[in-house]
């Protein structure tokens, strides 16, 4: 991912070249793009303006061998505060949310909503709803966009990202653009085909049943209140820090039962309404969260014998 100031000068001149209108912005800090609110600055930052810039500029970064770090919300991001002489591709402009016609040879009726890769999850429930689809409750409050979702199979509150995937367009350097079915994502906890390989989600089909708009805003409201007793979100972080370790053992309940809840390290710290965050109470620094994540996976290891694993993307 890290790429040197030769590549750097080269991949600007041919940018500039073949996408002249293009957002391009260097040594831009990453800090304001991710929900931890930490990190320092990349020496490229691409904003795409449609789906057929961000093919372009794929072709262009493969061109210069480089891969590049894709974000669309940040929202599970931990970057480090030291300049990264990485390329940063920001989803955000690339963002549509429409109803399409497909073909199903099922006898249930479904709809069908295809959503580019930065599409927020809050917007495209809102969508659903406003248009009678049920299905998609689940995502109303992950702070998250649809490709990043893909990528890690994005879940909350009894429902995941493979429960209403129909398909996924994306882009390597050896296919191109190519698009799977749902089968062909590999979708599994907190991971799909994408989570190993350097594949770039263009957009994703999801798949919907009809409903009653009342109960579908009912629900939404309901996990909204949920999320907001639940979870300290008032506070920047990166969601749940660690994964589930194994089904119907949570994160949480190791770190509280290990005796870390509340646990600091400068201004990072494992949050006291919800001992799975691990959280920014003003100027915490990308040590400094490595610190506490490190002190917890060794005391949970030493008192439990469980092996805590980062759901985050650490970036450094």
């Amino acid at each position: 991912m890290t790429i040197d100031k030769s590549q750097i000068s080269e991949f600007i001149n041919d940018i500039t070249r073949k996408l002249p209108n293009a957002l391009v912005k260097l040594n831009e800090s990453i800090k304001e793009y991710t929900t931890f609110k930490i990190g320092g600055s990349v020496s490229i930052m691409i904003f795409p303006g449609s789906t057929a810039c961000l093919e372009e500029i794929c072709r262009i970064l493969s061109e210069h061998k480089i891969v590049p770090l894709v974000i669309g919300n940040g929202s599970n991001i931990l970057a480090d505060d030291r300049h990264l002489d990485i390329v940063v591709i920001n989803t955000s402009k690339i963002n549509s949310i429409s109803i399409v016609d497909i073909e199903d040879t099922t006898s249930q009726e479904y709809c069908y909503i295809e959503v580019e890769a930065g599409a927020l999850l809050s917007d495209i429930a809102e969508f659903a709803c406003e248009n009678e689809l049920t299905g998609f409750e689940f995502a109303h409050g992950i702070p998250g966009t649809a490709g990043g979702a893909v990528v890690m199979n994005a879940g909350a509150y009894g429902g995941e990202m493979k429960d209403v995937i129909y398909s996924t367009t994306a882009y390597n350097s050896t296919e191109g653009a190519y698009t799977l079915t749902a089968a062909d994502n590999e979708f599994s906890y907190r991971k799909s085909k994408f989570s190993d390989t350097g594949d770039i989600i263009f957009s994703a089909v999801i798949r919907l049943e009809k409903g009653d708009k009342s109960k579908i805003k009912k629900t939404m409201d309901e996990l909204y209140v949920r999320r907001h007793k639940s979870q300290p979100l008032d506070f920047p972080s990166g969601g749940s820090t660690f994964k589930r370790p194994k089904e119907d053992c949570y994160a949480a309940s190791l770190i509280e039962q290990a005796g870390l809840k509340g646990f600091s390290i400068g201004d990072a710290g494992i949050s006291e309404k919800h001992t799975g965050f691990i959280i920014n109470k003003g100027n915490a620094t990308f040590k400094d969260v490595i610190a506490v994540i490190e002190h917890v996976q060794d005391t949970v290891f030493k008192q439990i014998g469980v092996i805590l694993s980062p759901e985050i993307k650490i970036i450094r």
